[in-house]
C-alpha cells in the first residue's frame, strides 16, 4: 500500500511540474505579447542580460543607479531589464547578439548604447535619444547655454532644405553619439560668420567649423569625423569608437602620474599640434594621449618605452613610429608630414603572418596571464595535458622499441636455423664425404674391370 501510495504521489508531481511548466510557457508568450503592444506607447531603456554573464553582473549595481535617478528625474523614460535567455524572442527581435546589450526603444526604432558603462554616461545618452531628434534653440540666450554644456553639438541654419533633409536623416542615425541643433541666424552669436545659407555648423575646442560638400564630401562621413574634440584622453574604448572615423589616431604615451619634464613636455607637444594646425591635419589625424603603455603593448605586440608617440591607423592595424627623439612641436610636424607623403614605414598589419603571429602572442599572453594570477590554476589547466601527452608519447616510443627488438632476435634465430639446415651437422658432414668416397671406389673399380676385358 505504501509502494502504491508513493508512486501515487510521484505521479502527481509530475503531473504538477508539467502544469507548472505550461503555465511557465504561457506566461512567458503573455508577456512577450504585452511588451510588444505596450512599448510602442512609451520609451524603454532595457538591459537585455544572461544570468551566468560576469559583465552583467557587474552592470547590475550601475544599472539600479540609473533607475533610481530617472525615475526621480521625472524622466519619461522607463528603465527595466529582460533575461534574453527566457525571453529570446523578443531579444532576437531587437538583434541583440552579445550580453549585456544596452537598448533604448522609441516607437518602432531600437538605439544601441555603445558607450562606456557608467551611470552618467547612460543617462546622458537616454535623455539624449529620447528627447526631440533636432533641438530648436529659440533664443541666443539658449544657444550660448547649451555651447557651455555640450563639449561638441551640431547646428544646422536656415530655413527648409534639401541639406535639412539630410541632416535629419543623419540625425536620427547618429543620435546615440551626439546633440543635433537648429537655429536661425539671428540666434548666433556675432563672432560666428557664415559663407551662406543653409549651412551645418558643429562647434567645439573654443571654436567652430562648417561643413563643405565640396571639400568635407558626404555630411554623414563629416559628422562622424567630427564628432570628437581635437584632443582627447583616449583609452581602449574611445580607441575602438575613432576606428569609425577613418582617421589616424596619433597619440602621446605616458604616465599621467609622472610629472616629470620629459612626459609633460611630450604631451604639451601634441597638444599644441592638435591646436595650432588643425587646419593641416584634422581631416586625416586624431590627436590624444594614453595613460600608460599596457593597453597599446597589447595591441602592437611590442613593447614600446614611455614617454612616446604612436600613430595608429585602425582600419587596418598599421601603426608607425617615429624613428628619432620627438624634443618639439617641429619634430612631431616632420613626422605627420613624412607619414602623409608616404616616406615614414609602416609596421603591423592584418597580413596573414602578423594573424598568425596575433594568434601566437594572444595565446602566450593567455598563459603568462593565468600564471600570474593562480600558479596553481596554471599547474592543472596546462601541466595535466602536457603530463598526459607525455606518457602518451612515452608509451608509443618503448612499444616500438620492444617490438623492434622482438622482430631482430626472431629474424636472427631463423636465419640461424636456415643455416643449420642447409649445412647439417659435422657427422652427417663427414658421412656424406665417405658415402662420395666409395661412389668414386666403385667406379674406379668397374673403369678397371672393362680396361681388363679389352686386354683379354
Amino acid at each position: 500500500t505504501s509502494i502504491v501510495v508513493w508512486k501515487r504521489g510521484i505521479a502527481e508531481l509530475h503531473f504538477s511540474i508539467i502544469l507548472l511548466q505550461i503555465n511557465c510557457c504561457r506566461l512567458n508568450v503573455q508577456c512577450n505579447k504585452r511588451f510588444k503592444d505596450n512599448r510602442k506607447d512609451d520609451i524603454w531603456l532595457v538591459d537585455f542580460y544572461a544570468p551566468w554573464c560576469g559583465h552583467c553582473k557587474k552592470l547590475e549595481p550601475v544599472w539600479n543607479e540609473v533607475g533610481m535617478e530617472i525615475r526621480s528625474s521625472g524622466s519619461p523614460v522607463k528603465v527595466g531589464k529582460m533575461d534574453a535567455t527566457s525571453y529570446s524572442s523578443i531579444a532576437s527581435e531587437f538583434g541583440v547578439r552579445g550580453y549585456p546589450t544596452i537598448k533604448l526603444l522609441k516607437g518602432d526604432l531600437a538605439y544601441n548604447y555603445r558607450g562606456p558603462r557608467t551611470k552618467d554616461d547612460i543617462i546622458e545618452f537616454a535623455n539624449r535619444v529620447a528627447g526631440p531628434l533636432i533641438r530648436p534653440l529659440p533664443s541666443q540666450q539658449m544657444f550660448e547655454h547649451v555651447q557651455k554644456r555640450h563639449r561638441v553639438l551640431f547646428l544646422y541654419v536656415g530655413g527648409e532644405s534639401p541639406l535639412k533633409e539630410k541632416y535629419i536623416e543623419v540625425a536620427s542615425e547618429l543620435i546615440v553619439y551626439t546633440y543635433f541643433f537648429s537655429a536661425s541666424e539671428e540666434v548666433l552669436s556675432e563672432y560666428v560668420t557664415l559663407p551662406e545659407l543653409p549651412a551645418v555648423v558643429v562647434f567645439k575646442d573654443g571654436t567652430y567649423f562648417v561643413y563643405d560638400e565640396y571639400e568635407d564630401g558626404d555630411l554623414s562621413s563629416w559628422i562622424n569625423r567630427e564628432r570628437f574634440q581635437g584632443y582627447l584622453n583616449v583609452d581602449g574604448f574611445t580607441l575602438y569608437e575613432l576606428g569609425d572615423t577613418g582617421k589616424l589616431v596619433a597619440i602621446a604615451i605616458i604616465d599621467d602620474k609622472n610629472s616629470s619634464v620629459e612626459h609633460t613636455r611630450l604631451k604639451t607637444v601634441i597638444q599644441e599640434v592638435a591646436k595650432d594646425y588643425r587646419d593641416h591635419f584634422h581631416r586625416n589625424f586624431q590627436f590624444g594621449h594614453m595613460d600608460g603603455n599596457d593597453y597599446i603593448n597589447s595591441l602592437l605586440m611590442d613593447d614600446l618605452t614611455i614617454p612616446t608617440v604612436v600613430v595608429l591607423n585602425t582600419s587596418n592595424q598599421q601603426y608607425f613610429l617615429p624613428d628619432r627623439h620627438i624634443e618639439s612641436t617641429e619634430d612631431l610636424v616632420q613626422f605627420i608630414n613624412d607619414i602623409l607623403d608616404g616616406t615614414a614605414e609602416a609596421q603591423g598589419g592584418d597580413g596573414f603572418l602578423q594573424r598568425i603571429k596575433r594568434i601566437i602572442y594572444d595565446a602566450k599572453s593567455t598563459v603568462v596571464s593565468v600564471f600570474k594570477s593562480s600558479p596553481l590554476l596554471g599547474c592543472f589547466l596546462f601541466g595535466l595535458p602536457l603530463g598526459v601527452i607525455s606518457i602518451m608519447c612515452y608509451g608509443i616510443y618503448t612499444a616500438d622499441t620492444d617490438g623492434g627488438i622482438e622482430e631482430i632476435e626472431t629474424s636472427k634465430k631463423e636465419t640461424g636455423d636456415r643455416e643449420l639446415t642447409d649445412e647439417g651437422s659435422e657427422e652427417e658432414q663427414e658421412q656424406e664425404k665417405k658415402e662420395k668416397s666409395a661412389e668414386l671406389s666403385d667406379e674406379e673399380h668397374g673403369q678397371k674391370n672393362i680396361l681388363d676385358k679389352k686386354e683379354d
